[in-house]
């Protein structure tokens, strides 16, 4: 299934396979190990509709909060309702860097306090990049740590920012000034997600796996240059290999 893959380790001990499946229409499921937690990275087709089964096996809990921008959950939010085959807990809270802050995350704290929520609750982040870092962020320090999942619906966040848990917000003297090293339980990457996503930011994201591919896989650089019309189609078999 990987015929060219090399593996990459960041400073934290987390280590990562790049590789470029030969197959894409079966859900791939990459380990990432780190220090304080194993988890899978799951790629693939449709699992939104399988993400009660996903969080099951990954250890999430019954009580499950969703936090996500107005926005995403307007355009995925009932299909992710109706995956979980219960009722979920929904925290909104405002997108975009501009919002990448302490105040933000404020209000994650008191919707959860409100909602009576204890340490064994499951947060999952439905979103981009700052949704996942300030979510993230939320889960790491509400009652010194709580079960995170992301469920990113960017390609950078599928590709990047979801994966590593790394999280935290902005300060008014500079970025990412506030943060923690929080390891998600899971990382569920559906492509079908990125249809409603702005040309731009589409694009930002093939930019990241371009990077990738020039500093550590040849192959993956290789697939991108000979598939771009299908990826920028965003048709689903041309994007599962390249995410995962």
């Amino acid at each position: 299934r990987f015929p060219t893959a090399s593996v990459c380790c960041y400073p934290t001990g987390a280590c990562i396979l790049l590789a470029v499946p030969a197959l894409s229409m079966t859900p791939i499921q990459i380990d990432v190990s780190t220090a304080s937690r194993t988890y899978a990275v799951h790629v693939g087709e449709g699992l939104i509709a399988k993400l009660h089964a996903l969080l099951d096996m990954a250890g999430g809990t019954d009580r499950r909060f969703l936090v996500s921008s107005p926005l995403v959950w307007k355009l995925h939010g009932q299909a992710i309702q109706d995956s979980l085959q219960q009722d979920a807990e929904i925290i909104l809270a405002p997108d975009g860097e501009r919002s990448k802050t302490l105040q933000t995350v404020s209000r994650i704290y008191e919707a959860l306090i409100r909602a009576a929520a204890d340490r064994s609750a499951t947060i999952v982040a439905v979103g981009g990049g700052v949704i996942g870092d300030v979510v993230g962020f939320a889960a790491a320090t509400y009652l010194r740590g709580v079960r995170l999942a992301h469920v990113p619906t960017t390609l950078l966040a599928q590709v990047d920012s979801a994966i590593g848990g790394k999280v935290g917000v902005n300060h008014q003297l500079g970025k990412n000034l506030i943060g923690a090293f929080h390891q998600p339980i899971i990382v569920v990457a559906d492509p079908q997600l990125l249809g409603t996503l702005p040309r731009r930011e589409f694009r930002s994201g093939l930019y990241e796996v371009v990077k990738y591919g020039v500093i550590a896989s040849r192959g993956l650089f290789d697939r991108v240059s000979r598939d771009l019309t299908a990826i920028f189609a965003r048709e689903v078999d041309a994007l599962v290999p390249i995410i995962a």
